[in-house]
């Protein structure tokens, strides 16, 4: 096995072969839904059938077509850009206030931080709405991008904080001493070397926005629903092979959004 050395005893290459496999088959269990929704996307019948006889876009085309599918895309769009953009600000002020050396209670506060990160989203909605109810913004497009950047701020904690890890604080106080001022080192030095953290961050943030369905089924009315929200209530009404062409959708949004994260990182440590 390639995966081993050559003196690697017999029982070690049986326990390797069982990881292996055990890795294997819970991939093939995760992906192996796309091999069903992508097909049936493209089928057309009205029903989902297998073996799929005829095939075509007719449901891509009612998805575009259908006023409440376009709006629902838009819903998400604008709430995911909103909420990734303020959880990008707030959560690299966050980081950069977390990194610095004599920050107090500094784990208490990142644990804080990542509470979301851990904590079950049923729990997380129904406090939200709680919250948002007694403010007036439920049933609103703000208290769902509200919501959704407190949802997304411990990611861009995280890749932040990563990125900062690496960051030498005497190019800090270099600039420092040739006369900047800490916001001219700020932009001329600290963010060129972290803004791959501080993308990372933003795309995960924005992924988790697009993504998410309970807090939006909490938070949202008739009109502020997002495309999760109406592929669920499409599901739970009326089942249609356009939530298929929305599933699809939403898969190819995603893996593209991990795509480009990986890039991202490659470029870190290029």
């Amino acid at each position: 096995m390639l995966w081993l050395p050559a003196y690697a005893t017999r029982s070690e290459r049986f326990c390797r072969l069982l990881v292996v496999t055990f890795a294997v088959a819970v991939l093939v269990f995760l992906i192996g839904p796309l091999f069903v929704v992508f097909p049936l996307s493209v089928s057309k019948d009205p029903f989902f059938t297998f073996p799929i006889k005829d095939y075509s876009l007719r449901w891509y085309l009612d998805f575009f077509e259908n006023s409440r599918w376009t709006q629902s895309l838009l819903n998400s769009v604008v709430a995911a850009t909103f909420s990734t953009a303020i959880a990008t600000l707030l959560g690299t002020l966050a980081a950069l206030g977390i990194s610095r050396p004599g920050f107090p209670f500094r784990k208490a506060v990142m644990a804080l931080m990542i509470s979301p990160m851990i904590m079950p989203v049923v729990i997380v909605a129904v406090g939200a709405y709680m919250f948002f109810g007694a403010l007036g913004l439920t049933n609103t497009r703000t208290g769902l991008v509200l919501a959704h950047a407190a949802l997304a701020i411990p990611f861009v904690v995280v890749t932040v904080l990563s990125a900062l890890s690496t960051y030498d604080s005497n190019l800090t106080r270099a600039g420092t001493s040739l006369g900047a001022g800490p916001v001219n080192v700020f932009f001329a030095v600290t963010l060129p070397l972290i803004l791959p953290g501080i993308v990372s961050g933003a795309l995960l943030a924005f992924a988790v926005s697009f993504d998410e369905v309970i807090v939006a089924l909490f938070l949202t009315g008739a009109d502020q629903r997002t495309l999760p929200v109406q592929m669920f209530s499409g599901i739970r009404d009326q089942i249609n092979p356009t939530i298929m062409a929305a599933a699809s959708l939403l898969t190819t949004a995603s893996i593209s959004l991990f795509i480009l994260l990986n890039l991202i990182r490659r470029m870190r440590k290029a």
